[in-house]
């Protein structure tokens, strides 16, 4: 039975996430809350517009949020009666949860599967006191915060829940809410929180201990050692520290571990101080005038200072491998503060993964899909050596744990046959695979690179579909990438392959754009010749995607800017990610879209409008002119489709594992009746349009909003768009891309676009000058 509507009770900043991204996936949701005085629905209503306020924001859509229905659990808890999931997002006390449960099993129909988002409470004390019928229904479902941006779900099952129920929760939560699952062990805390909180207790107590500061911990223990950005302080913010306190008491209690805060953390609480949430500060206070950092022994904040030490600066930039090996040696009492905290972290991990989860991948998936790392705890002691862990037992005297004990070297292998891992028993077995993943790292090491270039790669992804994967720095795009296309082309025109999908495995950028590091390079030596032949083949290249005799399907995901967005308007279809931040950015180092990108939003624009016989032609114009003079960027696949980036027709993969498997399907799904797009032409309304644009260009100069560089870069824009300053008059897209070259070119000439790219270029921020 597939579930087709969702209940949510409990409208907290937890429950309200959980269904903002159900309302997301286009499922109508129930989201109840406790009565209250006067409008009784009020605490949801008011959660729910919070949500459509916050940032970073719950939703993919805002205008899904009119798929939830909000009450109260008092007047409206039948409204759950025809719903298929419903999950519990309450108070994270034992006592009102079991008195839900027992509410709602007279209420929900005899498939409903009923879960709690519960952060540590072991499921089977929750259903005390329930049917048999209901517990088989039953499980945990724990999302993380932010429920849309996280990627794990732990379920837990518990050992009365059936398989039939486990199978269809977790293949919603795959296909229908983009997430990665694990399937935890029914213990305190599960996987993820047991050893994230024991982490930042560690991280507390080492601080103290070292006597560091909050602003050096946060740079000691983030992207340096392959965490989240946000790192440990931070994190703690977002979350709420009060949330941290709950769930170690909570914790505590029901391990019998010690997981006490230290007393300024408790101070903190009772002063209200809980972090984001309560604009009082925490760890970190926002102040007009910047970001201050708490001094713990004071409690009085200060600046915000850059606390990274200049001793372990030689390993800043190293591969976080080398990184992490390196901290195993390295000198100074900030090293010996990181390597005591991966090997007390290490240590924890070992000996209580047979408690918390079925194998040392799923550790490994939870740490890094619900805490943001770059490796998960297994991986990271491979790469440290399993000797430097070893050593820490012999030297505290300490006996090693079984699995480190039958560890050879190391916790994974690599085999011909696929990638093995440390059995919890001993031993080594294949990795369960991610459900619809396809692996392109397994690809690479079976021989399934048919060519390869240094800034991009052609695989075989099987039943006759080729992908073209870019592998640069930030996977911009170089002349090797047509190269590649190029080559592709070769290979299916001889019949032997469907189609073509464009995509990688980056976990957050398709690409960057064009390669601007090339570009300031021809300036620089003068090079306007190669600069106009390198503009012309990058613009037949993207538009070699709609020429082709095959179907091309692009695969784009996180950041796809400039020369990234621009091959995806020009692509037969899209299957895109949910997290899709699209944009033809070029105004922010003082370029136009020089692509084709320009041409193909005045095309795409001017033509939805064609059948409407009262429609105004400048409309689409005036549309396509602000998305590119703004450098409008979507904040979702839902968005870019609202934008005009994507068409009705472009698809949208909630999940990020399964993108380049839907992508490969939508091949096969176009290739059979395959013909070639034809060449378009429009109506160019020249010198009226023109005017109407400049005009906009200078008021908005004159309101002090732009600079004289800006003025110039939207007049070029808009002359292009315009088709001209000339009457009006039929152009083709080449016509188009000819203006739009020589706009390009001309930008490029002047020396505020110049600084711009080069300030780009060595600092990764804009410039406006």
């Amino acid at each position: 039975m597939r579930i087709t509507k969702v209940g949510v009770v409990g409208a907290g900043v937890m429950g309200t996430g959980i269904a903002a991204l159900s309302a997301s996936a286009g499922l109508p949701v129930v989201l109840l809350d406790m009565p209250a005085d006067g409008d009784r629905n009020s605490l949801a209503k008011g959660a729910l517009g919070k949500a459509l306020k916050a940032k970073p924001a719950p939703f993919m859509d805002v205008a899904r949020a009119g798929l939830i229905t909000t009450g109260n659990t008092e007047d409206h808890l039948e409204l759950l009666a025809d719903c298929d999931w419903i999950v519990e997002a309450i108070v994270e006390r034992v006592e009102p949860k079991q008195a839900l449960f027992a509410r709602l099993e007279g209420v929900v129909h005899a498939d409903a599967i009923v879960a709690s988002n519960t952060s540590s409470i072991p499921m089977h004390v929750l259903t005390t006191g329930r049917s048999d019928a209901f517990k088989r229904n039953f499980l945990g479902t724990h999302f993380f915060n932010p429920v849309r941006y996280l990627h794990l779900l732990e379920v837990i099952p518990t050992a009365a829940t059936s398989d039939a129920t486990l199978a269809r929760i977790r293949r919603f939560s795959e296909r229908t809410l983009g997430k990665g699952v694990v399937i935890a062990k029914d213990a305190p805390g599960f996987i993820a929180n047991r050893l994230g909180l024991y982490g930042m207790v560690r991280v507390l107590r080492l601080m103290e201990q070292f006597g560091l500061t909050i602003d050096e911990v946060d740079a000691l223990t983030g992207p340096f050692i392959g965490r989240a950005k946000s790192a440990t302080f931070r994190t703690s913010d977002i979350s709420g520290i009060d949330v941290l306190a709950h769930v170690a008491a909570s914790t505590g209690a029901g391990t019998g571990e010690d997981f006490a805060l230290p007393a300024w953390v408790h101070q903190l609480i009772a002063e209200g101080r809980l972090g984001e949430k309560t604009g009082a500060g925490g760890f970190y206070r926002k102040e007009k005038k910047g970001i201050l950092t708490l001094d713990w022994r004071t409690m009085q904040y200060a600046p915000q200072v850059d606390g990274f030490p200049a001793e372990l600066a030689y390993l800043r930039k190293a591969p976080l491998a080398e990184r992490l090996r390196g901290l195993t040696t390295a000198s100074g009492h900030r090293a010996e503060f990181v390597r005591t905290l991966l090997q007390e972290v290490s240590q924890y991990t070992i000996e209580k993964t047979p408690e918390l989860a079925h194998d040392i991948a799923s550790v490994d998936r939870a740490m890094e899909w619900g805490y943001g790392y770059d490796m998960g705890p297994y991986r990271q002691m491979d790469a440290m050596g399993l000797e430097f862990l070893k050593g820490a037992y012999v030297r505290d005297r300490k006996a090693e744990p079984p699995l480190l004990a039958v560890a050879q070297e190391g916790f994974y292998r690599q085999l011909n046959s696929g990638p093995r891992q440390l059995t919890l028993t001993g031993g080594y077995a294949p990795i369960e695979s991610i459900p619809g993943l396809l692996d392109l790292s397994a690809l690479h090491v079976s021989g399934k690179v048919l060519d390869e270039t240094p800034g991009a790669a052609l695989l075989d992804l099987g039943d006759g579909v080729l992908l073209l994967e870019f592998r640069g720095k930030m996977n911009t795009l170089g002349p090797d990438i047509f190269t590649i296309l190029e080559r592709a082309s070769a290979r299916i025109r001889t019949g032997k392959h469907e189609g073509l999908v464009i995509g990688n495995a980056d976990p957050r950028t398709f690409t960057a754009g064009a390669d601007l590091s090339l570009v300031a390079a021809q300036v620089q030596a003068g090079d306007w010749t190669g600069l106009e032949r390198g503009v012309h083949a990058f613009q037949q290249g993207v538009m070699s995607l709609r020429r082709l005799p095959f179907p091309v399907v692009v695969a784009p995901f996180g950041l796809t800017l400039g020369g990234g967005c621009e091959m995806l308007l020009h692509a037969d279809a899209v299957q895109a990610h949910a997290e899709l931040y699209c944009g033809l950015v070029e105004v922010g180092v003082g370029l136009l879209p020089g692509g084709g990108g320009t041409k193909e939003l005045l095309f795409r624009f001017t033509r939805e409008l064609a059948s409407y016989e009262e429609a105004d032609p400048f409309e689409g114009v005036k549309r396509a002119f602000k998305l590119i003079s703004m450098g409008t960027t979507s904040t979702s696949a839902h968005e870019a489709r609202h934008l005009g980036f994507l068409r009705e027709r472009d698809r949208i993969s909630m999940n990020r594992d399964r993108l380049l498997a839907d992508a490969k399907a939508r091949v096969l799904d176009l290739a059979p009746d395959y013909s070639t797009q034809s060449p378009m032409t429009i109506r160019a309304l020249g010198r009226e349009a023109l005017g109407n644009l400049e005009y906009a260009v200078w008021a908005m100069r004159e309101a002090g909003y732009i600079s004289e560089h800006d003025v110039r870069i939207g007049t070029r824009i808009a002359y292009v768009l315009s088709g001209g300053d000339g009457p009006p008059r039929d152009v083709t897209e080449q016509d188009v891309l000819d203006l739009e070259r020589e706009a390009f070119l001309q930008l490029l000439g002047t020396k505020e676009t110049q600084e711009r790219i080069a300030h780009m270029l060595t600092t990764g921020k804009p410039l406006r000058n």
